[in-house]
């Protein structure tokens, strides 16, 4: 049985194996060079506090393979789902290949069981391998991405790790059993996508953001939090105002998955939300927010803002909890796997004729 499920998944098999050697190349040869580009970079702008400009320039530089390797780990489980779990079963239903094999002293229980354990230890293991090794290529630059490009962002998290191992598995286990539910490969194929994609989508939406309580906090106004400052006035010149738009970051926590950033005044009360611009009254007759005093960049008018009593109040998962995330996030998809082949088994005994 071990013998005939080989011959049919080899094929499948060589082409996936030759897409990992395609991109473990790739990735062995450009990532010495580009970790060493960090390393010179992070050392020359930290002598002249220089290091924002240097992020920005060297995450320009790379963000296209930087995109493109990470949509590889996240198309991968979707293909595995698609092409290796659907059609397994379906095709031999079809064809009436099952009758043939299980007159041949070979059980429904064992034949399934051949067929889920030998093809679902490789998507799990090529899954695995492409997501380790596309988070080792990707370190330099995930220290050096914007905000929401992150390591803890939704559309990163889930190319890195372990994850993409319980996506793999997932979505191969659900190929499998609605394809012996339809019985039809093109429906089943279709019916595959759709559910997983509704359920990766879930996923950071919905569950992500609470498998841990998230952390909220008040920070004071600066270059780590506000995206963009201004000064208008009235046309008399007597009164002014402070228009401020916050980022989705937080000071001291770089790289943290920020839920909500809202710009509050001092008796805490929402101003603003990030995105949206957040408006304060300040004097521009006199003071740092006058015309003589905002130099080096409005440094001064940002401190007498804070000094007013406005804050930033952020609710953000830190980046310190994204092995943690990543451990129980694959956990819940183990468990939905376990779920469905328990389902898959139940469904070839009593069900599949």
């Amino acid at each position: 049985m071990i013998w005939l499920t080989w011959r049919q998944f080899r094929g499948s098999a060589a082409m996936m194996a030759a897409v990992l050697v395609i991109l473990a190349t790739a990735l062995a040869l450009t990532g010495p060079d580009l970790a060493t580009g960090y390393s010179t970079g992070i050392a020359g702008c930290a002598q002249d506090n220089t290091c924002d400009r240097f992020y920005d320039r060297f995450f320009d530089e790379y963000q296209t393979p930087f995109m493109a390797v990470s949509l590889v780990v996240l198309l991968l489980p979707a293909l595995v789902g698609l092409f290796w779990g659907a059609p397994l079963i379906t095709r031999e239903l079809e064809a009436g290949t099952h009758l043939l094999v299980w007159n041949q002293s070979i059980t429904r229980r064992r034949w399934l069981a051949v067929k889920l354990g030998l093809t679902g230890l490789a998507a799990m293991a090529a899954a695995g391998l492409c997501g380790l090794a596309v988070t080792w290529w990707s370190d330099p630059l995930d220290k050096s991405a914007i905000p929401e490009l992150a390591l803890m962002a939704p559309l990163v998290f889930g190319a890195r790790g372990i994850a993409p191992m319980g996506y793999a598995a997932f979505a191969f286990v659900l190929g499998v059993t609605v394809g012996m539910l339809v019985r039809r490969t093109l429906p089943a194929m279709a019916l595959t996508l759709a559910v997983f994609a509704a359920i990766q989508l879930a996923m950071p939406l919905l569950v992500r953001s609470h498998l841990m309580p998230p952390v909220t906090a008040t920070f004071e106004l600066g270059k780590a939090n506000v995206d963009n400052f201004g000064i208008s006035r009235d046309q008399g010149g007597s009164a002014g105002s402070a228009q401020i738009f916050l980022e989705s970051a937080v000071p001291g926590h770089t790289g943290a998955w920020v839920l909500a950033s809202d710009l509050v005044d001092p008796s805490g009360r929402t101003i603003a939300t990030s995105g949206n611009p957040g408006t304060i009254q300040v004097s521009t007759t006199s003071g740092p927010c006058a015309p003589s005093g905002m130099g080096a960049g409005g440094d001064g008018c940002m401190a007498e803002v804070n000094r007013l009593g406005y804050r930033q109040q952020a609710t953000y998962q830190p980046l310190e909890r994204f092995w943690p995330f990543q451990w129980i996030e694959t956990g819940i998809y183990a468990l939905l796997t376990l779920g469905l082949t328990w389902l898959s088994f139940w469904w070839i005994r009593r069900r599949l004729s």
